[in-house]
């Protein structure tokens, strides 16, 4: 049974307005549907309700602002439907753009950041470890959970906002320490030491344990230990779009296993599944819904799924200088306001629009028109783009790394590194 605290049953009663009364009376009955005794107070909030999918958010988010609502806790928004700073790429309805910036000016009204991008993690939100928060969006909160070490469940449109006013979330799930220990092991076996550096190896792993684990918890044992940020953002992205991994550890490299042990909290695993080659150019190969092969024509290259880090374009900068894009190919790439400006600051924005790349900021081009062509091939680096792109937006998919996206972006076609996922020397 849920016991709220005094000061919870005010709110829930009405003594903070009505918005408050509101957000409480929907976020205790969520906790009695999770099971969970009580709520628990939270330091930050990831919003993913500003991006409109229909009249009923934006009728929600009207009705709290005229209940008063400000949100209690740091605040962050995740992508929204328009680029508010390139509102001409927006390709919907007029009705549609209108709704969309109503929806983002109304939860800016309640007191949110508005850094529009789904990785807050590499702006300005960086929960400490152990810190519990309310993050909604799948790439966010599997990143705050697995590499931060933060502490949030699988939060939706709506749950978001109601925890951010109220400043709890339901104590229960990834919010407390004893659910949090890894139940399958995922052993690398006999993997390239040149794939296992390779940026591309990530989404495609993240893929295959997010389709083998559905939501328990995967341990990874044999990534190398300087794995990187962007590496690890791309594998948690992709483990929460083919699944509903919202953490996993990666023994050495992840802060919540540091050791074997660490990672299964002294117990072992449930399941142990070995990862062979053959096993990830499987994945790979379920990445892509055209033909992959070279010589296969394409239409767009999209690349920032999770939005692309200042790393990431320092080493899309020199490919492109390579191998500029085919005029006919459209080469989108999407990011978030603060890289923007660090771009502008160093001059690499210049020269990416020189090259006739389109960087979209505030939001993606898998929820919202932005890409021009209507039928075709799209080709990107991105498991989350590769998962969502046939569904959302109509066009088949190419999956490859970014060297493959960019010079096939270059040529026109798909070009592929025949070597990338060969099988070792001498084997």
């Amino acid at each position: 049974m849920l016991e709220l605290t005094p000061h919870e049953e005010a709110m829930r009663a009405g003594a903070d307005g009505p918005a408050v009364q509101m957000a409480m009376r929907i976020l205790a009955t969520m906790a009695r549907v999770y099971g969970a005794p009580r709520l628990l107070p939270i330091e930050s909030a990831h919003i993913d309700g500003c991006l409109y999918h229909g009249f009923s958010g934006l009728e929600f988010a009207r009705r709290l602002v005229a209940g008063g609502a400000r949100v209690r806790v740091p605040t962050t928004l995740n992508v929204g439907a328009v680029d508010l700073v390139h509102p001409e790429y927006f390709r919907g309805t007029a009705e549609v753009g209108r709704h969309a910036r109503e929806l983002m000016a109304a939860y800016q009204e309640m007191g949110c950041l508005p850094i529009w991008t789904c990785a807050p993690y590499q702006a300005r939100q960086r929960p400490a470890f152990g810190t519990q928060i309310a993050w909604a969006e799948s790439n966010a909160i599997v990143f705050a959970n697995s590499v931060l070490g933060a502490r949030t469940n699988r939060y939706g449109d709506f749950i978001d906002i109601c925890a951010a006013l109220t400043g709890r979330a339901p104590a229960v799930g990834l919010h407390l320490a004893q659910n949090r220990r890894g139940q399958i092991l995922y052993r690398l076996t006999g993997i390239p030491d040149r794939l296992l550096h390779e940026d591309v190896l990530y989404p495609v792993l993240g893929y295959l344990l997010g389709a083998r684990s559905g939501s328990k918890i995967p341990v990874i044992e044999g990534l190398p230990e300087e794995t990187t940020e962007d590496q690890l953002k791309a594998l948690g992205a992709a483990s929460a779009s083919s699944g509903a991994v919202a953490l996993f550890h990666a023994i050495g490299v992840t802060p919540e296993a540091e050791t074997f042990a660490a990672a299964f909290h002294g117990g072992e695993p449930e399941e142990t599944v070995p990862v062979t080659l053959a096993d990830l150019r499987q994945t790979l190969s379920e990445l892509s819904t055209a033909p992959a092969g070279p010589g296969e024509t394409i239409n767009v290259v999209a690349l920032g799924s999770p939005h692309f880090s200042p790393e990431e374009f320092a080493a899309l900068l020199p490919l492109l200088e390579r191998f500029p894009p085919h005029p006919e190919v459209e080469f989108i790439v999407c990011t978030q306001r603060l890289v923007l400006a660090a771009l502008e600051k160093r001059g690499w924005l210049e020269k990416l629009e020189a090259a006739g790349v389109q960087v979209v900021v505030d939001t993606c081009v898998v929820v919202t028109p932005i890409v021009r062509a209507r039928e075709g091939i799209l080709m990107t680096n991105s498991g989350k783009f590769a998962h969502y792109t046939p569904g959302n937006i109509g066009l088949q998919v190419v999956f490859g790394s970014l060297e493959e996206c960019v010079r096939s972006g270059s040529l026109g076609h798909v070009w592929r590194d025949k070597d990338l996922w060969q099988e070792p020397t001498g084997t």
